[in-house]
């Protein structure tokens, strides 16, 4: 098992069949917020998992740009099914990655990850059906979409006249003018014992106390937003960027870190984390939101 296998595993390491979705850009663009132009300090000497690459610490600049202020929710990617028809690769292969705590104890066998055995390979799983087939969105409306591809979460970003943040974009909004604190709102994970963003409480994978309230997925703002209006960039879900991780064109940049992340075994929640996937993974913790 890799480092980032626990976090959200890969379909494969080389690239399987899939290609990106054509649409027209019909949809309409979110509210944005704007970041002008300007320097920011990124990265970390974190060191706990070198080959994340998260430093050296160095200051980059980027372009003016603008930004969702949370994650595409299955309400909205749902109008960008009804408008495109598109399926998504979950639903032609029959089957994504689910987190096995969130399957009912009656559920049957499935194929686990090898050294991350809570991740489970099952059948029916998909946006519409984030647990497996009997599952659905009811309630679920205002929470993050998951189960999308790199390139679903593009072509999602094209069709309302956007595309996917850069990495140094992503983490330049996320740090909300913050420069260099562990997290969006400072170096303390629960200040004043508040806590501010949904991650594992508990003994992972076994024990989870809920003290933020949820087990899975929450609805977006749900926690207080960053110095610049953002909600969610720590924990939730996992959001793709538009970068390469590496030299490996297939293997794309993901952030922010999921409500399975943990200090025990991955505190990718942190504003300078990263970590990556394959552009064909579907997973029940990974989302995104559109730049522009």
């Amino acid at each position: 098992m890799t480092d980032d296998a626990c976090c959200a595993p890969s379909r494969s390491d080389e690239p399987t069949t899939h290609d990106a979705p054509t649409v027209d850009a019909t949809g309409v663009l979110p509210d944005l917020i704007e970041v002008a132009a300007g320097d920011f300090v990124m990265g970390t000497d974190h060191g706990r998992f070198p080959a994340d690459v998260e430093g050296p610490i160095r200051t980059v600049t980027t372009a003016d740009f603008a930004i969702a202020a949370a994650p595409v929710t299955n309400e909205e990617f749902a109008e960008f099914i009804a408008a495109t028809g598109i399926e998504t690769f979950a639903e032609s292969d029959g089957w994504s990655f689910v987190f096995g705590g969130l399957l009912p104890d009656e559920f049957p066998p499935t194929r686990g990850v090898v050294g991350a055995e809570w991740w489970r390979a099952v059948e029916g799983a998909d946006w519409r059906r984030p647990f497996g087939p009997h599952s659905s969105l009811d309630g679920l409306g205002d929470h993050p979409v998951v189960h999308v591809t790199w390139k679903e979460a593009s072509a999602y970003a094209r069709w309302v006249g956007g595309r996917l943040p850069s990495e140094t974009e992503w983490e330049r909004a996320a740090r909300g003018g913050v420069e260099q604190a562990t997290y969006p709102w400072g170096d303390e994970l629960t200040p004043g014992g508040e806590h501010r963003c949904n991650i594992w409480q508990g003994t992972f994978p076994m024990d989870n106390t809920l003290d933020d309230g949820f087990v899975g997925t929450s609805p977006v703002r749900s926690y207080p937003p960053n110095g610049w209006g953002l909600f969610d960039v720590a924990g939730n879900v996992w959001e793709w960027c538009a970068d390469d991780f590496d030299e490996r064109p297939n293997h794309k940049v993901i952030r922010g870190g999921s409500y399975l992340c943990h200090d025990s075994y991955c505190n990718r929640y942190r504003v300078g984390a990263r970590s990556s996937n394959t552009f064909d993974t579907s997973t029940g913790n990974m989302g995104f939101r559109v730049a522009a």
